[in-house]
Formats: C-alpha cells, sequence, structure tokens
C-alpha cells in the first residue's frame, strides 16, 4: 500500500474510532497508536507534547507510543518547542544537524511536528513523529497529519 492510501486508511479509522469521543487523552492515545500501527517500519516515535497550563510557554509528555519521552519542553526549544512557538509545522531531514534539538533518544534521525490547534486556533499540543531513518517525513506526511489533526481537534 502506498503512503497516500495508508494515510486515507487510519485517518479513516481514527475519525471512526474517536466519533462521538470528546476526552483529549483517549483522543490523542487514540491517535498516537493507531498511527504507530499504520506505520511501523517509518514511526519510531509517535505521540503529543501538550500545553502545561500551568507554566508558561511549555508543554509537557502526553499519550505516545514508542521509547521514552522527554517530559517538558520549553517553546522555541527543539523541533517541538519550534513547532509550539511558531504554530507552524516542522519538518527535519536530519535532527542532528538542528543545533537546539532535544535527543530524548538518540536513535531518532529525523522528526515532523505538527501544531495541534482547537476551533479558535489556540494551541492545544504538538503531534510529534520521529523516525529511525533519515529524511523519512514529506509534503505527504505534512498534509495528511495537519489534515486529521484539524479534523479531530478543530472541528
Amino acid at each position: 500500500m502506498n503512503k497516500q492510501a495508508a494515510y486515507d486508511t487510519v485517518i479513516s479509522q481514527i475519525v471512526a474510532v474517536l466519533d462521538g469521543e470528546e476526552n483529549m487523552t483517549a483522543r490523542m492515545a487514540t491517535i498516537s497508536c493507531l498511527l504507530s500501527e499504520a506505520f511501523p517500519d517509518r514511526f519510531f516515535w509517535t505521540g503529543f507534547y501538550i500545553v502545561d497550563e500551568t507554566k508558561e510557554n511549555e508543554l509537557v509528555v502526553g499519550p505516545y507510543q514508542g521509547t521514552l519521552g522527554c517530559l517538558r519542553i520549553q517553546y522555541g526549544r527543539g523541533v517541538c518547542g519550534t513547532a509550539a512557538a511558531s504554530m507552524e509545522t516542522q519538518i527535519v531531514e536530519d535532527v542532528h544537524a538542528v543545533k537546539n534539538h532535544i535527543a530524548c533518544d538518540s536513535r531518532t534521525n529525523s522528526e515532523i511536528v505538527v501544531p495541534v490547534v482547537d476551533k479558535t486556533g489556540e494551541l492545544l499540543a504538538v503531534l510529534d513523529v520521529d523516525s529511525t531513518e533519515f529524511d523519512a517525513f514529506d509534503d505527504v506526511d505534512q498534509e495528511n497529519l495537519e489534515r486529521m489533526v484539524a479534523t479531530i481537534f478543530a472541528s
């Protein structure tokens, strides 16, 4: 199955499973699980860093699939913090070339991070996907992951 077809299938599954589910943790856990299962050879770490309402400009680890994640990330720090601060998807071909990259697991070589916003455009979290492959993510990943988070969280 090609990548677009795999995304179409998994996004349909995610939307169906989450139909009527309002709990944010349940939504994020389900998304992390199903995305990880859909791309097991490419998605090494799949999960969310959630805006911490008790700390200014800080993300805290949320539901994920994979090895131990960083517990907290400041806005502007690393790929996740940059996505949170800029509100723009970040695709990094080689995380080792990023000066402020946070190495939660040294086996990660590339990464995509998508901001997750609510209906009002307020940042809720970032969706972080890491790969052990270099240059594992492209426009197809960006378009589909952005579409998925918009469908689940902003509609």
